[in-house]
């Protein structure tokens, strides 16, 4: 029996040499350049440009991207700690490179044939927001009920329809979007496409106002019969299903990473403020009570990581992780839930105030239960994995 050794894979909980530089690196680069930015886009409700320029010039917008266009080669769980280091200080932030990375490069650069990769992906790598436009008003779990259409005309697709709920909508220039080219074959139609913010009869609607992830921008898009040349079609027609699935299945690996990086930020914060607090004589990080909580958390939360981390290096070993990337997404969902919960309730009061950052980790906690497929789906994902039909 083969038995494959730590060299060719390393131990999930050991980094490489290579990861623990990258993960250090941004540590620093997100105690640098994003935390001293946080209050203010969480008021102004957008990410400040020129923190996106900084991610470009990082190269942690295009992190998987080949350096022959210009990216950083690297791979899948470089993304994950990225987003989980980013995320430790502002989850709003580190959502922009995770979709960059997981939910726009990823496709073009799987499915994308020569031309459109060598045309995309260096501006993805190094100037240009992605986002990824698949659900609407009336397709969310079920995102494969769209209404969007795509006709065909000569040499170029006419797209009518309307997405909701798109991340870095407003911050966007170029888009992954999904449309049914033949709706008699239902889902079988859903043909996905690359389409740029300047072609004629695209427009970006509204900007939801939300409780958490504030500086993120989640807007509509307008397709009032946008012209998209033939050339833009990200793989075959009608495989738009195929490639929405196996992109939201890498996807989650980076909700998961966003997740275990806001339990993280939440816990070291409590952390800091139990030690800090003295009621009755003692910090309150001397009762028993509360180091009890706080080890409960702890144990939860590394239990929620080496599920995201498992799932990473699985996607980077080639391997189908749609029940991983499940599994990832739920647990550590729901971890990030109880552990921002917990870190506020530690602050007492003063956590219930914006004085503090754990009323804001609680905020921005609660949406990796809904976005890129509800605890539901996953669980819906799970129990097909399971056999259970």
């Amino acid at each position: 029996m083969a038995i494959e050794t730590s060299a060719a894979r390393p131990p999930l909980t050991v980094l490489s040499e290579e990861e623990a530089m990258f993960r250090d690196a941004i540590a620093e680069f997100a105690a640098q350049e994003v935390r001293p930015r946080v209050q203010r886009m969480e008021r102004e409700e957008k990410i400040d440009p020129d923190l996106i320029t900084r991610f470009f010039e990082m190269g942690l917008m295009g992190v998987e991207v080949p350096e022959s266009l210009g990216g950083s080669d690297g791979t899948l769980m470089m993304v994950t700690l990225a987003v989980e280091e980013i995320s430790k200080v502002d989850p709003a932030a580190a959502i922009l490179m995770d979709v960059q990375n997981t939910l726009v490069n990823y496709p073009i650069r799987t499915y994308g044939g020569d031309v459109m990769k060598a045309t995309y992906l260096p501006q993805l790598a190094s100037e240009k927001v992605g986002a990824y436009a698949l659900s609407e008003a009336a397709s969310g779990s079920d995102a494969f009920g769209m209404q969007s259409r795509a006709e065909q005309r000569g040499d170029r697709w006419i797209l009518t329809g309307r997405k909701l709920w798109i991340t870095n909508g407003a911050e966007a220039e170029i888009y992954v979007v999904f449309a049914n080219a033949n709706p008699a074959a239902g889902y079988k139609g859903i043909t996905a496409f690359v389409v740029e913010r300047g072609f004629p009869g695209f427009a970006v609607g509204k900007k939801e106002d939300k409780l958490g992830i504030r500086a993120s921008s989640t807007t509509e898009l307008i397709l009032d019969g946008v012209e998209v040349p033939n050339d833009n079609v990200l793989g075959p027609v009608g495989q738009g299903y195929k490639i929405a699935i196996d992109t939201l299945n890498g996807g989650r690996v980076g909700i998961g990473a966003q997740m275990i990086g806001v339990a993280d930020g939440a816990l070291h914060a409590a952390l800091d403020y139990t030690k800090e607090r003295r009621q009755f004589g003692k910090s309150i990080g001397e009762f028993q009570a509360v180091q009890f909580q706080l080890a409960q958390a702890r144990a939860e939360l590394e239990g929620a990581r080496l599920l995201v981390y498992n799932a990473a290096r699985l996607k980077d070993a080639g391997r189908d992780i749609a029940l991983e990337g499940a599994m990832a997404k739920l647990i550590s969902s729901q971890v990030a839930e109880r552990v921002t919960s917990l870190a506020l309730e530690l602050h007492g009061g003063y956590g219930y105030t914006k004085d503090y950052p754990v009323e804001k980790f609680y905020r921005d906690a609660k949406i990796g239960t809904i976005y890129e497929g509800t605890s539901n789906m996953q669980l819906q994902t799970i129990a097909k994995g399971l056999g259970v039909r």
